[in-house]
């Protein structure tokens, strides 16, 4: 169980850097969407505040599964950020629901990886 946590916290930490990163520094291109989730994501660029937000999430709680810091709470803290990813795309884009799908379940393992960390909290 072990090497499993150890490949889904480095698979999961790459994958939240480099699409993080991809924000900022845009090195990969950005694939084609039907009108509505496009519609949908230019309204949230165009705010201005969404992404530099949800992005510095993922950049942060990416390297924190890199380094194997804070696992726990970063698992905690992108948690919201996968579940708006995977409902964006089963509700608006599934054609791209694949790499959101693997997200969340990276992320969901880890939270149970980790959920004796969280019991604290409930007692």
């Amino acid at each position: 169980m072990d090497k499993v946590q150890l490949v889904v916290r480095l698979l999961f930490g790459l994958m939240l850097v480099v699409f993080g990163l991809n924000y900022f520094l845009q090195f990969l291109p950005m694939g084609d969407m039907n009108p509505a989730a496009g519609a949908f994501m230019g309204a949230l660029i165009s705010t201005k505040f969404y992404f530099p937000v949800i992005k510095s999430i993922e950049i942060v709680a990416g390297i924190a599964f890199l380094t194997n810091q804070k696992v726990a709470f970063a698992a905690v803290m992108v948690f919201p950020v996968m579940v708006a990813a995977f409902l964006f795309h089963l509700g608006l884009d599934v054609a791209g629901i694949g790499g959101a799908a693997v997200a969340l379940s990276f992320n969901i393992f880890l939270l149970y990886a980790n959920r004796a960390k969280y019991l604290p909290m409930w007692g």
